[in-house]
């Protein structure tokens, strides 16, 4: 491929290396150059561009992208269409992401434009989620490149899912005198949502005195479909001498292991009664936020082996730091007297409305009020703390409709580039000050600012919360709040995409919020449009 600058008039039939716009006219990245646009690029008086023409054999971006992604595709793992030279992987089942470093390596390293990014080595996946991505980084690479690449990809998988399996699992909680009963109660809640990732059922939940006794006979009334035992006992098993892996022997079972260099999740035991695993679970297992306990959970829900070996090895990033996914905050409430945190709402009104065929749809009108001007009512009507609107085709017009409402307009001279141009732009500075933003598409017409004001009251900071996403009738939509603290992934993201891919990588944060079609409808189209009760301004 040759990359450099060349006279205009000779840039016929190459590939634009970067977006340009004249005039009314939008030439993406990767666009390959007619006799009519060199003729309108002259004329717009750009004596030179840069561009790219492909040698013999080479082979573009998105082809480069799509057959590498197509090579790293196995059982479970799909492959997404590619786009701006890139090419996302999937999953099509909850499960285990196990990754081989060693292919990942060797396709890294055979050509610098070849990039492939995944998970961490055993990532807990569900349906959908992005596990991998393959990006191009120049418009195209030389064939033998890409051949080399399905050739190493070829040698073994690359990237597997080990799927979870369902299966019958019994629960017993010692009791002493100074563990109150709501805490039982809410150990059992927040162990059945760790179940219900691998499809698994609660066959019991038995309760025991704090006594090796008592304990070891509660042990022996498994069913026969109890396949895993799970115990929390009401003190913490320091020794293998103490009241947890007592019972288990006095059952007849074995302790294979007591102890774990993983913080949080010290206190865990695995044990063996038969063919029934049993799990000590450390006292934070009683927390729906990850530890240790989740771990080795999920490993044996994807029938994975656990030895010895494996538990001791798991000290390199045993310390879970507190992160997004890992709040300092152990409970998922918030504390009396803690400030309610701060919501800033940011429109995205920057589009083309190209399925509209002509008109733009933000300045129709909805009981005399222009669509963009009434999302931003609602928005300013709700609890946020301020409103920014982005906005880019039709700048001026869609200025003049929201003139005296107070919000503030950002402009984004690159909105024909993808909603991902929007959001990145307005995230950025709606997060200065604020704990979370609220991204509302501004073509919603049925959204009401109690519906944003319960998506308010179901946020967090961190933690589970601090993603809320509307759904009608359960299934995903929008609007959507998400973290400040998201802000480096939301930069990342390119192409007419949203944070979906985020979403989708973090679905153990969300929380749902159900506000019925308000969610689902935005009027793309005219028939939309008109069932939404909109009609456009006769002038």
């Amino acid at each position: 491929m040759k990359f450099g600058p060349v006279p205009t008039a000779d840039a016929e039939g190459a590939m634009l290396a970067h977006a340009l716009t004249v005039g009314p006219r939008r030439f993406s990245k990767g666009h390959r150059l007619t006799e009519s646009d060199v003729r309108a690029l002259l004329q717009a008086g750009l004596a030179e561009v840069i561009v790219a023409r492909l040698s013999p054999g080479d082979v573009t971006e998105n082809d480069a992208a799509e057959r590498i992604a197509r090579a790293l595709a196995s059982n479970g793992i799909a492959v997404a269409p590619p786009g701006t030279g890139r090419a996302n992987l999937h999953a099509e089942a909850p499960g285990l992401f196990l990754p081989d470093r060693s292919l990942i390596g060797a396709v890294n390293r055979i050509h610098p434009g070849i990039t492939l990014a995944t998970l961490a080595e055993f990532a807990p996946v569900e349906v959908h989620r992005m596990v991998a991505t393959v990006k191009i980084i120049p418009l195209a690479l030389p064939g033998e490149a890409v051949d080399e690449a399905e050739r190493v990809l070829a040698g073994g998988a690359a990237l597997r899912l080990a799927p979870y399996r369902g299966r019958g699992v019994g629960l017993i909680q010692t009791e002493l005198a100074t563990l109150k009963p709501a805490t039982l109660d809410k150990t059992r809640r927040v162990f059945e949502g760790r179940l219900a990732s691998s499809g698994s059922t609660l066959l019991r939940d038995a309760r025991s005195p704090h006594e090796e006794r008592a304990l070891s006979e509660r042990l022996l009334e498994a069913g026969p479909d109890e396949e895993m035992t799970i115990v929390f006992g009401a003190s913490a098993v320091i020794d293998e001498a103490d009241v947890v892996p007592s019972a288990i022997r006095r059952a007849g079972g074995e302790v294979m292991h007591l102890g774990m260099p993983v913080d949080p999740g010290n206190l865990l035991l695995l044990g063996r009664i038969g063919s029934r695993t049993v799990l000590g679970a450390p006292g934070c297992a009683r927390s729906p936020v990850e530890n240790g306990f989740d771990w080795i959970l999920n490993r044996l829900m994807a029938d994975l082996e656990i030895r010895r070996e494996d538990i001791v090895g798991l000290g390199v990033g045993g310390l879970l730091m507190e992160i997004v996914t890992r709040p300092q905050m152990r409970e998922d409430v918030v504390p009396a007297g803690t400030a309610r945190p701060r919501i800033h709402a940011l429109v995205l009104a920057a589009g083309r409305s190209s399925r509209m065929g002509g008109p733009n749809k933000l300045l129709a009108r909805f009981d005399g009020v222009p669509l963009v001007r009434r999302t931003v009512e609602i928005a300013r009507a709700s609890r946020a703390s301020g409103v920014t609107v982005v906005t880019g085709h039709m700048a001026e017009e869609i200025a003049a409709a929201l003139d005296g409402t107070g919000a503030r307009l950002l402009d984004n001279p690159d909105y024909a580039d993808g909603l991902s141009t929007s959001l990145k732009r307005g995230f950025a500075a709606a997060m200065a000050d604020a704990d979370g933003v609220l991204v509302l598409l501004a073509d919603q017409p049925l959204l009401t600012s109690g519906d944003l004001d319960r998506m308010i009251d179901a946020f967090q900071p961190a933690g589970v919360g601090s993603i809320v996403l509307a759904t009608d009738d359960g299934r995903r939509a929008n609007p959507v709040i998400l973290s400040s603290a998201f802000a480096a992934a939301i930069a990342t993201i390119e192409g007419d995409v949203g944070a979906r891919a985020i979403v989708q990588s973090s679905t153990g944060l969300v929380r749902e919020v159900e506000i019925g079609r308000a969610a689902s409808l935005d009027v793309d189209t005219p028939d939309l449009m008109r069932e939404a009760g909109g009609v456009w301004d006769e002038r």
